[in-house]
């Protein structure tokens, strides 16, 4: 994962890799060029930092503004450890920290976790934190506002920009295309985004909000690359296609997509897993 060098010794760290072109997974449709389309602004605005980690605070499309804020980073990102393939967290106690930015990347406020709302690292890689204010107290005292999760498929050729808290750096590249298994040591990841080369992600930027820059929306999740051009290790992860194909891209890197998750959290911005929709992993 793409966890800070440190860190990555004891854990995970995700880049990127290169080889033959892969067949990409369904939806990969290029996003159609709409003639001097309205962009939004994207900055670090409503990201933060983790001690070891990216993140971002973000809502659903039907989360409301008295809801408690949540977190989103990488489940590799976990204080407790990597969780193990297979393996759900779910309501774990937490007072993990967050350095909440705004637009300059300027840390604002210190924001404070009382639980682990979701963690896994199978089929993707994500932790959602519930935090002990709500995104109205957080407009009110910072002005920031949380960033919305989209909860449809991203397209393949979409501009976006992967925002890194933790280095307050953003990388700008394109969705190149999805693919049907990313695996990287014990664990597997389904439907992965991979960027085109720009997006040259390193330590530390896990867990960063992947930003499709036309809507402002968050459409994956930063998380791995293939840094030394192994196959399948840890910090190399492999393409593999629905023949069992395996490709190699050192050098690219992934991110998880996270459209299937709204519909996992009903009112009040409560986890439900037997929710209608709701197909994240269960322990």
């Amino acid at each position: 994962m793409n966890k800070p060098l440190l860190a990555a010794l004891s854990s995970l760290a995700i880049a990127g890799l290169g080889a033959t072109p892969a067949i990409a997974a369904p939806h990969t449709a290029v996003k159609a060029a709409a003639p001097h389309a309205a962009k939004a602004t994207v900055d670090f605005a409503g990201t933060v930092s983790l001690s070891n980690c990216s993140g971002s605070v973000i809502r659903f499309p039907n989360s409301a503004d008295t809801d408690p804020a949540l977190v989103l980073t990488n489940g590799h990102c976990l204080e407790t450890g990597m969780p193990d393939a297979g393996e759900v967290i779910t309501g774990q106690s937490s007072s993990r920290t967050f350095g909440l930015l705004n637009s300059a990347g300027t840390k604002v406020a210190t924001l404070r976790a009382n639980q682990v709302v979701y963690s896994t690292m199978t089929d993707t890689d994500v932790t959602i934190y519930r935090t002990t204010t709500t995104y109205a107290a957080i407009k009110n005292s910072y002005g920031i506002s949380p960033l919305t999760v989209q909860d449809t498929h991203p397209v393949a050729g979409t501009a976006i920009k992967v925002v890194s808290g933790y280095w307050k750096r953003i990388y700008s590249c394109n969705v190149d295309g999805f693919v049907y298994r990313l695996k990287e040591g014990d664990w597997t990841f389904k439907d992965s985004v991979r960027y085109t080369s720009a997006c040259n992600t390193i330590g530390g930027t896990s867990g960063s909000p992947v930003i499709d820059t036309a809507t402002g929306k968050v459409v994956a999740v930063n998380n791995t690359g293939n840094e030394d051009g192994e196959r399948c290790t840890v910090n190399n992860p492999c393409e593999v296609d629905a023949s069992g194909n395996v490709t190699v891209r050192q050098g690219i890197n992934y991110a998880q997509e996270i459209y299937n998750i709204p519909a996992c959290f009903t009112t009040g911005n409560k986890l439900n897993l037997s929710a209608a929709g709701c197909t994240l992993p269960k322990p």
